[in-house]
This record gives C-alpha cells, sequence and structure tokens, in this order.
C-alpha cells in the first residue's frame, strides 16, 4: 500500500457532488409515479368496493320500482365530501332484487319510473324521450343505446345494501 496521499481536483470535487445530488434529486422524482404504478398491484380485490346501507328493509322492496336515496362519504385527495346517491329498486319476476342507475345511458339525463303519462311502466328520461323497460333495457327506436346500469347489492340483517355501479347484463 502507497504512503501517498491523492489529491482530488477541484474538477473531480464538482462532479461528483453534483452527481451525488443528482442522482438523490432523480430518485424523489421517482418516488411517486413509482408508488402510483405499484399500489394498483398490491391492494387486495376486496378494496374499494364497499357496500352502504340504503336504510331501506328488505321486506319493504316490492314488484313496483321505488326510488331510494342515501349519501356516501367521499373523500378526494383532502377534500372530503358527502355525495348524493339515487337508486330504482323493485323485486323481479324471479324474487330476486334489482337496482338501478337513474342516469340515462344517452346523455346522462336523470330517468325516472313512470315519468311520462303516454308510457306507463317503463322507465322515462325527459331529455330527449329516452325510455328503457322495467327490467332496464332500453327501448328500441328511442335515444338510449345501451341498458340501465345496475348497481352490485347483498343483503345483510333484513337491509339493502349498494355497491358500486356494473354494467347490465342482458339475458
Amino acid at each position: 500500500m502507497s504512503d501517498e496521499k491523492r489529491d482530488i481536483s477541484r474538477r473531480q470535487f464538482l462532479n461528483y457532488t453534483l452527481t451525488g445530488v443528482g442522482g438523490f434529486m432523480a430518485a424523489g422524482l421517482l418516488i411517486s409515479p413509482v408508488r402510483m404504478a405499484i399500489d394498483p398491484v398490491l391492494r387486495e380485490d376486496g378494496e374499494g368496493g364497499d357496500f352502504t346501507n340504503v336504510g331501506l328493509e328488505v321486506s319493504e322492496i316490492t314488484s313496483d320500482p321505488q326510488r331510494v336515496d342515501w349519501t356516501v362519504d367521499q373523500v378526494d385527495g383532502w377534500y372530503e365530501s358527502e355525495v348524493n346517491q339515487t337508486a330504482w329498486v323493485y323485486r323481479n319476476e324471479d324474487d330476486e332484487i334489482v337496482a338501478f342507475s337513474p342516469i340515462c345511458k344517452h346523455l346522462g339525463c336523470f330517468v325516472s319510473w313512470e315519468g311520462s303519462e303516454d308510457y306507463p311502466e317503463e322507465y322515462f328520461c325527459p331529455c330527449h324521450n329516452g325510455r328503457y323497460y322495467k327490467n332496464g333495457v332500453n327501448v328500441p327506436g328511442t335515444p338510449p343505446l345501451e341498458p340501465l346500469d345496475v348497481y352490485e347489492q347483498e343483503e345483510r340483517d333484513g337491509m339493502l345494501f349498494l355497491g358500486n355501479i356494473r354494467p347490465h347484463e342482458e339475458a
């Protein structure tokens, strides 16, 4: 081993310092995008699909669609708010509970059950005379080209819980 002392020139010192500082800055900038890319992969499937009690007893659900309103706590970054949700709920011929989104698939207006005297027993959208049958399927020849979306639903302790909206699956 040599007893000679190695001097570092001013240029080498600046080169090492700037490389180190640049490396720390690059690592700091990459942490956020890497976490956003990896986080959805690590998230469990159950997250984000929470069901909400809509305050309706299952025994009160009839074969006639009824409007159900409830609120959901929503967090967007640092902003917390209560969002109003609505569904049309009824029992079909097979005694299954069905919950439809009231949002028209044409232009996003609000549909109502028996909203038109000319078309009883149908969901009606007043924006462009859109119509849907009781089973949520759009009436041919009217503006909506897709059926109403359906809420995921489950029963707990005799109460109705609604979850995420999913596309309507036609039989």
